[in-house]
């Protein structure tokens, strides 16, 4: 489940977050504030198990993952399966106590979240789908606070897409040498010697998708701050990572916390603040 490694779990926070502020104008209510960051750690945590178990006969051959605990035979397989069905429930029973929509919601993204470990074996772009997983945060937060879908939520769904494959890309070039070798396929290895070019297009798009969403949400000038500072992140990736070296790539990903958090503290100053 990596609760000792909690980067996943705040970078499907900081949309979440994002999106109940915005739904909630800057008020949500506790009560749904603690339903949804229980069902991030829930279904970040179920992600992590259905991942694992996909890359049961992979990971022993990566040098990052092969001490992780189903390649270490600690977990079995049918173990790791009845701790996803646990937390699976877990989820389902937070969902409930919520509404229809944000259930019906929550149905696609377990299902993008069960698919998206077995992308990897038959297309390049994983990190498509664990973005659109992500991102299903964003219509379930406003379902939950509004009861409907604004037509807005669809630029913020958008950017984490973009964002997710951004910094997933960067996790992706840690293992791109033993990915190639045992033909494990993602966006690292389709953008070869253009990685770095794509991925900082892909973090210009976010920042104007984010930018389009700030203007339909009317978000003012402490949430542009709070893009500017995220730009400036964006730009430090790159810089750390222009040597391809795996350690600098794993640490520009992990500086992505950084950038959910610098965008939602624009976001909190704005709604009680602008």
């Amino acid at each position: 489940m990596r609760f000792d490694k909690p980067i996943g779990t705040l970078l499907l926070l900081w949309p979440t977050l994002w999106a109940l502020w915005i739904a909630a104008d800057g008020a949500p209510s506790l009560r749904v504030l603690a339903i949804f960051v229980a069902g991030v750690i829930v279904m970040r945590a179920a992600g992590c198990v259905i991942n694992d178990y996909a890359d049961r006969k992979v990971d022993g051959q990566v040098t990052r993952t092969k001490s992780r605990p189903i390649a270490t035979g600690q977990v079995s397989p049918s173990g790791a399966l009845l701790c996803f069905a646990a937390l699976i429930f877990c989820a389902f029973f937070l969902v409930l106590l919520t509404n229809l929509l944000t259930l019906a919601l929550a149905a696609g993204a377990l299902a993008l979240a069960t698919i998206y470990p077995y992308m990897k074996r038959h297309t390049h772009l994983p990190q498509v789908v664990l973005g659109a997983a992500f991102a299903m945060s964003i219509p379930m937060a406003f379902a939950a606070v509004r009861g409907e879908l604004d037509n807005g939520i669809w630029l913020l769904y958008t950017a984490v897409v973009l964002w997710t494959v951004a910094y997933d890309t960067f996790y992706a070039m840690v293992d791109r040498a033993d990915d190639l070798r045992i033909g494990v396929k993602s966006t690292a290895i389709l953008f070869g010697e253009l990685d770095l070019t794509i991925i900082g297009c892909l973090q210009l798009m976010t920042l104007f998708a984010l930018w389009l969403a700030g203007d339909h949400f009317k978000l003012g000038h402490y949430y542009l701050a709070g893009l500017s500072a995220a730009a400036l992140l964006f730009f430090w990736q790159l810089w750390l990572s222009r040597k391809r070296q795996p350690k600098a790539c794993f640490q520009a990903f992990l500086n992505n916390q950084w950038v959910g958090a610098v965008i939602f503290a624009g976001l909190l100053a704005d709604t009680q603040l602008g």
